[in-house]
């Protein structure tokens, strides 16, 4: 019976199709791109916390914790095998000398159950030790996989600008991160437990979509929602 049921979830998961390619919208943030077996995910900005903690903001160090337990259950529930971190997984480079002992072996798991790719971002330029490989940048069946959006570009996945919808219907509002792309560009939501968002109608998106053809979905409470342009609100 639990298989059944779990087979009718996956199948009320709207598929997002971007550049000729099925991804599966996560409602954690994190795509499934179930062709090449691989997770994607953005701006885990691990370690976030710490880096405040020793400008002498004393927050709770628990969101590296969340981010991992968040991406270890989505890797088993996907059966990836292939992990792509689109850049700023750490909030600063230093970030992986920080790490405390349960959080650098539940990194050393992960990153020994499939192929893992680190790519650098803003806030993580330089290459680290941990397991895996670290690249500027990926090409995969004809995708650019990149930290950076860029216009330009057909076919690239970006994440870096931490994008969030806010909506109004039936007049509510309600404003959730997303995802976001016009069938060129692609950029995911921030994965990291201690990321912000950004609206996508600031001027941080201005120039990146082709509006006419913007398509949008929304995380929610155990699952994505396809929105439409026309709903989307400034603020």
């Amino acid at each position: 019976m639990s298989q059944i049921l779990y087979r009718a979830e996956i199948r009320e998961t709207p598929l997002l199709r971007f550049a000729g390619h099925n991804f599966e919208p996560l409602p954690s943030g994190g795509l499934y791109w179930h062709s090449q077996e691989t997770l994607l995910v953005a701006d885990l900005h691990l370690e976030k916390m710490s880096s405040f903690a020793r400008k002498g903001h004393m927050l709770p160090p628990y969101d590296t914790g969340l981010t991992l337990a968040r991406l270890e259950a989505d890797m088993r529930r996907t059966g990836a095998q292939r992990v792509v971190a689109l850049g700023d997984s750490f909030h600063r480079d230093e970030g992986t000398t920080t790490l405390i002992e349960t959080d650098r072996a539940r990194i050393d798991l992960l990153t020994d159950l499939c192929e893992w790719l680190w790519l650098s971002g803003n806030h993580d330029p330089r290459p680290h030790a941990l397991g895996g490989q670290c690249r500027a940048e990926v090409e995969l069946a004809g995708l650019t996989l990149t930290h950076e959006p860029r216009r330009g570009t057909i076919g690239l996945m970006a994440g870096h600008l931490h994008p969030a919808a806010r909506v109004h219907m039936e007049g509510r509002t309600s404003r959730r991160p997303c995802f976001v792309h016009d069938n060129r560009l692609m950029i995911l939501p921030a994965y990291g437990a201690s990321a912000g968002s950004i609206n996508i109608m600031s001027p941080a998106f201005t120039g990146l979509f082709n509006w006419a053809g913007l398509e949008v979905t929304m995380l929610g409470k155990g699952r994505t929602y396809p929105v439409s342009p026309k709903r989307l609100v400034a603020g």
